[in-house]
């Protein structure tokens, strides 16, 4: 390559490389805003044209955990809120757990009581209370499980579930007894005592 300098010419070699080098470190000078230039890579520089930056994956998670953790040794596991109670028919004492709910409380707290229950519909073993349970705070309606103790509003009734009824209205669920079989086994009228255990 010839340059002519204030009306003389020299004659300047140029490589390729010193090109380059020459670019990178104006490019550095520039861009850098007074920061020091990185240091120069052994591996070759390529230039392109700017575009998306493809960012890195991030580092891959734990596995969803699928079972519930089980409690380490020296836990305790909390147990479920209630009254426990029995059901004694002649010599045989059959246990219950009232739950939380204000009609239950309610029942606890006329415990104990003797009630003379007999069967209803081949599904449910009846008895009346002599004072009524309050339904204020409980649902209007609801449809118990097999071995659920209950209280039927429009009646007043005590009532032991060894059947399924379906949902009705005025039915409120206060607890579960232990032995349904031998509640089903009980035929005619019958005496129970409900008393705290």
């Amino acid at each position: 390559m010839t340059i002519r300098v204030d009306g003389r010419r020299a004659s300047v070699r140029c490589s390729a490389f010193t090109l380059l080098t020459g670019l990178l470190a104006l490019g550095a000078c520039t861009a850098g805003d007074g920061e020091a230039p990185a240091a120069p890579s052994s591996s070759p520089t390529v230039l392109s044209s700017p575009g998306p930056t493809a960012l890195p994956s991030p580092p891959p998670s734990a596995p969803a955990q699928t079972t519930p953790p089980t409690p380490e040794s020296g836990e305790t596991v909390p147990e479920p809120t209630g009254t426990a109670v029995t059901l004694t028919i002649g010599e045989q004492r059959i246990t219950a757990t009232l739950n939380d709910s204000p009609a239950a409380r309610a029942l606890a707290q006329q415990l104990p009581l003797t009630l003379a229950f007999d069967d209803f519909n081949a599904v449910e073993k009846i008895a009346r209370l002599e004072t009524p349970l309050p339904m204020a705070g409980m649902p209007p309606g609801d449809d118990p499980e097999i071995a659920d103790i209950g209280f039927y509003a429009p009646s007043g009734d005590l009532v032991l579930y060894y059947g399924d009824v379906g949902y009705y209205t005025g039915i409120a669920r206060l607890g579960t007894f232990d032995d349904v079989a031998a509640i089903e086994a009980m035929t005619g009228p019958f005496t129970v005592v409900v008393a705290p255990a």
